[in-house]
């Protein structure tokens, strides 16, 4: 640790050096003037006309969107339906894909550190560097708008979500309890359904929950480009400026979430 003597002679502890400081002030001040040059590059690309109007255009909007046209929720169930089985049947496909990634990337699975889990290191990365609503798009090209480009982009989304997760659970087990296992002169696989997946099992629950639980809000979304569902409804409303119609579905949308999120909450709790 710096020190530095005093007048008198006396040592005292300093929280860096004197170059330490001069780096913490130079880091300060490359930010503020990052902060300055990119506010000057937002500000030339901004109409700020259309900013100051904002808050009277929100009003009117919002003016436009009460009162609720109820009588819409009747066309709503159905599309509300195929977006819950979008998150649901897509979780199921992410949880059959991601589990075995998650054990071929944990050091501690996987059969060959040096080939097989840089690859499945490669497969979660790249699951989760693309989001879903660009799955979604993508795959609408490959087989055409519906609920299957949706549930396939929802899934692929969540592989990398459940395998990374997962395979750092899997890291972190006891050792103790796969070597007692291996002692009484257990197999590999016996070893893995006795020693390694009992310990899992609560952060997999977890993870499985938590994850369908993100994806009843992400699917809602993905109608916007024709991957079905609810989001589908939300842009037809859009296009033609049904804003009455719009408000029903965001509540039906937030309603949907406060019941998965209570759902999720219980069977984590019920799990866990």
């Amino acid at each position: 640790m710096p020190v530095a003597s005093t007048s008198s002679g006396q040592k005292a502890w300093m929280r860096r050096t004197t170059s330490g400081d001069l780096a913490v002030w130079a880091a300060w001040l490359a930010g503020v003037a990052i902060v300055v040059a990119s506010f000057e590059i937002i500000s030339q690309a901004t109409i700020w006309a259309f900013v100051w109007d904002a808050p009277t255009q929100g009003a009117d909007l919002i003016g436009r969107m009460f009162p609720p046209r109820w009588s819409y929720l009747d066309q709503l169930w159905k599309p509300m339906w195929d977006t819950i089985n979008m998150a649901t049947l897509g979780t199921g496909l992410a949880i059959l894909l991601g589990v075995p990634v998650a054990f071929l990337a944990a050091h501690n699975t996987t059969p060959s550190a040096l080939l097989v889990r840089p690859i499945a290191i490669f497969v979660i990365v790249a699951s989760r560097s693309i989001n879903s609503l660009i799955w979604a798009l993508l795959l609408v090209v490959v087989f055409g708008p519906g609920t299957l480009a949706g549930i396939l982009s929802i899934a692929l989304r969540s592989i990398g979500f459940i395998g990374k997760l997962l395979y750092e659970a899997i890291e972190e087990i006891d050792r103790t309890q796969v070597e007692a296992v291996t002692a009484t002169g257990a197999g590999r696989a016996q070893v893995l359904a006795w020693g390694i997946v009992p310990q899992i099992m609560p952060a997999f629950a977890g993870i499985a929950v938590f994850r369908w639980d993100i994806n009843i809000r992400e699917a809602t979304v993905l109608g916007l480009v024709g991957a079905g569902g609810i989001g589908m409804q939300l842009q037809a409303s859009i296009n033609v400026l049904a804003w009455p119609q719009v408000t029903v579905i965001f509540a039906l949308i937030l309603v949907t979430v406060v019941v998965s999120e209570w759902l999720s909450a219980r069977v984590r709790h019920a799990v866990i």
